[in-house]
């Protein structure tokens, strides 16, 4: 099934289908795993969500010409780091955050140790879905070398504490873009790498995929702020004005909304440019990049 076929709802229902139903069979645990350890991980992880993340490696996959079945795997232990993170960041030590996809966080829904250790356990998971159900060897390698580095402290974590120690604070663009293109562009930049590499794209394909992502991320985190400001929290199935509460640096705080909306835009062309190298092949992921700027979720 292609964007051609289905309307872009269709394609995207279609798609998430398929990851869900693998992310629950992944977290399917046997009775070695606590009944609640397992009912914690799958609160945050089987939520609705977007599956941005996991879709972007379906469709890099694709576009590098590849089944999304086999990519499958990658998409999940990306979901499942993102997840991780999600419950983490949610955490009373950290943005203390009481609604996430439109269900309690972890830590209200259970308790605050039971989420840090849902949060570890999704991490360990994911990376051991990678390094069993990826080949080749070597292929499955790379990958866990790519997912692990997107994810630490150089990357997503850098950039978590970057963005906690800039609360309250008057940093310019130049930082926050800094901030994010770790806390949320490595993990689209590395969704779309592994979708590359389980294919076996080229440098120059692997090339034209980073540069869309390292656009995409900054441009999701834009709207995100944005949302932030004038969003509904029913829509979005989290609070807004959360980070004016907690004196978040923000896109609007330091560029106004119109000029933020600019940015966005402009970040979102410069993707879409990014990915003509693969042709038509490219019209999920050019999809994916618009519903990004007008999504009010």
């Amino acid at each position: 099934m292609s964007v051609a076929t289905l309307t872009l709802a269709d394609f995207f229902a279609a798609m998430i289908a398929e990851i869900d139903a693998a992310l629950a069979q992944y977290t399917a645990f046997d009775a070695d795993c606590p009944a609640r350890l397992r009912d914690a991980m799958r609160h945050s992880l089987l939520a609705p969500g977007k599956r941005l993340r996991p879709m972007l490696v379906l469709m890099a996959a694709e576009a590098c010409g590849c089944s999304r079945r086999t990519a499958l795997p990658a998409a999940c232990a990306v979901e499942m780091i993102h997840t991780y993170s999600l419950i983490h960041d949610d955490l009373p030590a950290m943005d203390d955050d009481d609604l996430r996809r439109g269900r309690p966080t972890c830590h209200v829904a259970f308790d605050e140790a039971t989420a840090i250790l849902a949060g570890d356990a999704l991490l360990a998971r994911a990376l051991e879905i990678v390094a069993a159900d990826i080949e080749p060897g070597a292929v499955a390698a790379r990958c866990c070398a790519e997912l692990a580095h997107a994810a630490g402290a150089t990357a997503l974590v850098g950039g978590q504490v970057d963005d906690l120690a800039a609360e309250h604070s008057a940093g310019g663009v130049a930082e926050l873009e800094r901030i994010h293109s770790r806390k949320t562009g490595a993990m689209f930049r590395v969704s779309l790498r592994l979708g590359g590499i389980v294919a076996g794209a080229s440098v120059a394909q692997l090339d034209a995929l980073d540069t869309y992502g390292k656009c995409l991320g900054l441009a999701f985190q834009i709207v995100d702020d944005l949302l932030d400001v004038k969003g509904d929290s029913t829509a979005m199935g989290k609070r807004v004005a959360k980070d004016s509460d907690h004196g978040k640096l923000t896109f609007p705080t330091v560029l106004g909304e119109a000029r933020s909306r600019q940015r966005a835009e402009q970040l979102i062309g410069d993707a879409l440019n990014a990915i003509q190298v693969f042709g038509a092949e490219a019209a999920p992921l050019a999809s994916l990049a618009r519903f990004v700027l007008e999504r009010n979720r």
